[in-house]
């Protein structure tokens, strides 16, 4: 049996401990606070999340803008991938990023255009434009993903941005927009892309939050290719190298 004072003792080291673990959670959070606000003031960054790295004193930062890394006491922040040199390498970046995308695909789900595969064996979310050369060469091969049991998703990135230099809507948003809108959207985007008009149309759609949303997990240009897990092909991929990395990831899954 425990005497008072062991008792004592014990339960005192208990509140000392967990005194302590409550405090640096406090300070590890007006320390985050302290970063958001630095960020917000000196380079207009809004940051969303701060989580650990597996690397001593160095943070993970996901901004509006992007991901950074930043030192633990604020004085320096780094733009730029963030690997493990174990007995394999590791990107711990794109690992993060992978989280985000998916998080925020799956918010966007109902505004998706989407060419299905009859036979589906895996599904992609493309970021595509109408002004780009390889989203059309990539559109012009739909049967032949569609065959391979690839169903493709398309989210809009207008590659001009959502205002132009004059702050007005671009002309990029605005026919993406517009087909977004279209009564038959898979028809309007094929349409569009093979060359033809853009009908005007208005409706509300969440194309700036999804180009902002895409440009935050690493989208810069298009068409940009998502799986499912999260990962990020940049640029065209033919039907039959897309079909070996997706029966890759399927086969290390």
């Amino acid at each position: 049996m425990f005497s008072k004072r062991v008792f004592s003792t014990v339960f005192l080291c208990m509140l000392v401990a967990i005194s302590g673990f409550v405090g640096a959670k406090e300070q590890q959070a007006n320390s985050n606070n302290n970063l958001s606000e630095k960020l917000s003031k000196l380079i207009g960054l809004e940051v969303q999340s701060i989580t650990p790295t597996p690397v001593d004193n160095l943070i993970e930062v996901l901004t509006d803008q992007g991901l950074f890394y930043a030192s633990a006491d604020g004085q320096y922040l780094i733009h730029g991938k963030l690997y493990g040199l174990g007995e394999n390498v590791v990107n711990y970046t794109e690992q993060s990023l992978s989280k985000v995308r998916v998080e925020g695909l799956a918010r966007f789900k109902d505004d998706m255009i989407i060419y299905p595969a009859k036979d589906e064996k895996h599904v992609v979310t493309i970021f595509t434009d109408i002004t780009c050369g390889y989203c059309r060469q990539l559109h012009q091969q739909m049967d032949e993903y569609n065959k391979l049991g690839i169903t493709i998703r398309y989210l809009p990135y207008p590659r001009a941005g959502i205002t132009d230099r004059f702050g007005n809507l671009s002309q990029g948003f605005k026919d993406l927009r517009s087909i977004w809108c279209h009564e038959d959207p898979a028809s309007a985007l094929t349409k569009a892309k093979a060359g033809s008009n853009v009908a005007h149309r208005i409706c509300e759609k969440p194309i700036a939050e999804e180009f902002e949303f895409a440009r935050k997990v690493g989208v810069s240009a298009t068409p940009a290719i998502i799986f499912d897990n999260g990962m990020m092909i940049p640029g065209y991929q033919k039907p039959q190298a897309l079909i070996k990395v997706l029966d890759s990831l399927k086969s290390e899954s």
